[in-house]
């Protein structure tokens, strides 16, 4: 039996954007974030997220670092209250490491994650900061995305937000 996913971009939905994060000190968590999914888990839905990581394919932090503040992250949300099912994350850099279909825009996460937890892609949904999140999404079949953005005027997601509190 499939269940829908909320999809999350890390580095600017999860996290405040902040070039190559790969520090504890260095996180924050965006407003909003942990009523988000504090709704969709209550609602029945597995709570995934998807970064694009290209710092360790440049060499500014190594997947062992990446993988400690992962850790550090999924437990905070614990402290929360909240259940990540699942971090998805591409290492590679396509001038560096060479194409691959995990990169966003690639559907890669997405589908993975899909096939390993049994998700129903058509009723999931995915909030990302950037085009390429989107444009994921729906090469992954999810019908309903958000764009997370102060400046954004058009986007192919289904709605622009400016605050991740307006899908609470």
């Amino acid at each position: 039996m499939s269940r829908p996913a909320l999809f999350l971009d890390r580095d600017g939905v999860v996290n405040v954007e902040k070039n190559y994060l790969h520090k504890v000190e260095d996180f924050e968590f965006i407003d909003g974030i942990f009523d988000l999914c504090h709704k969709y888990q209550a609602l029945g839905y597995m709570l995934i997220i998807i970064t694009n990581q290209s710092g360790i394919a440049r060499g500014y932090y190594s997947e062992e670092e990446f993988e400690k503040l992962t850790e550090w992250m999924i437990e905070t949300f614990g402290r929360q209250g909240i259940i990540i099912t699942d971090v998805y994350h591409c290492p590679h850099h396509p001038d560096i490491s060479g194409a691959c279909s995990c990169r966003k825009p690639e559907p890669g996460m997405i589908l993975d994650a899909a096939q390993k937890h049994a998700i129903d892609l058509e009723c999931s949904l995915l909030v990302g900061d950037s085009e390429r999140d989107i444009t994921a999404a729906h090469r992954a079949g999810i019908k309903e995305s958000y764009l997370f953005s102060a400046n954004a005027n058009i986007s192919a997601a289904t709605k622009i937000i400016r605050s991740l509190k307006e899908l609470v």
